[in-house]
């Protein structure tokens, strides 16, 4: 069958490359929740003509990264407890089938994996860069994800990398001692280690309640 509908692929598009280092700013929180997105100054700062931008900022309306507000313009959206449920609440699930695969797979190679990415956060912790530990923070769960070996997973969870990145960047202020963060990993790689099912779902299910209740004061993935 000729495939007559198929182009020559180009090179990126000037919207494509604003969306991207607009979807970064977002994700590492140089674009805070709620921050209004003026058009003549991102205009200025990327040296491009107002149409790609307007097209860019389309792109991350359309993904649920901005939200337009009739007569005053775009703002990068904020997480209301019901986001954050909601996003912890599809993580939980990914993130279980992932250690359950896990677990009948090659236990040690996914949990040395792991331990790669607790020692960047106890680096981090260390020199306290609260950016690098959220970066080493993700990190850890999307080896966690990868190391299932599903690329069902893998896609699933990728749709959710700005918006927990975005999740993790504001827990930064919620710990007073960010060793907390580094030690909640740590309990989850031993008990995977040793092949304990249970404790292992119970300490992942605890991590995930334990951000809910810290992002959104009064909520529970447990009601």
């Amino acid at each position: 069958m000729a495939l007559t509908n198929i182009e020559p692929v180009s090179r990126e598009s000037t919207a494509g490359i604003i969306a991207r280092q607009l979807r970064a700013a977002i994700m590492s929180g140089a674009l805070a929740p709620g921050t209004q997105l003026g058009e003549s100054e991102l205009a200025a700062r990327f040296q491009v003509s107002r149409g790609p931008l307007r097209e860019a900022m389309q792109r991350l309306v359309s993904e649920g990264l901005l939200r337009s507000e009739r007569h005053r313009g775009l703002f990068v959206i904020d997480l209301e407890a019901g986001d954050v449920l909601d996003i912890y609440t599809a993580r939980g699930a990914i993130e279980r089938a992932a250690v359950l695969l896990i677990l009948r797979g090659d236990i040690a190679a996914a949990a040395d994996r792991l331990d790669a990415t607790v020692r960047e956060m106890a680096s981090a912790a260390h020199d306290d860069d609260p950016a690098a530990l959220s970066t080493a923070d993700l990190r850890f769960h999307e080896a966690l994800i990868e190391a299932s070996g599903s690329k069902r997973l893998v896609r699933m969870a990728s749709t959710l990398l700005i918006e927990t990145r975005m999740c993790l960047t504001a827990l930064q202020d919620t710990y007073s001692h960010v060793e907390e963060r580094v030690g909640e990993h740590t309990q989850i790689i031993e008990a995977l280690r040793a092949g304990d099912e249970r404790a292992v779902l119970a300490l992942l299910d605890a991590h995930m309640e334990d951000a809910v209740r810290r992002l959104a004061p009064g909520s529970s993935l447990h009601p």
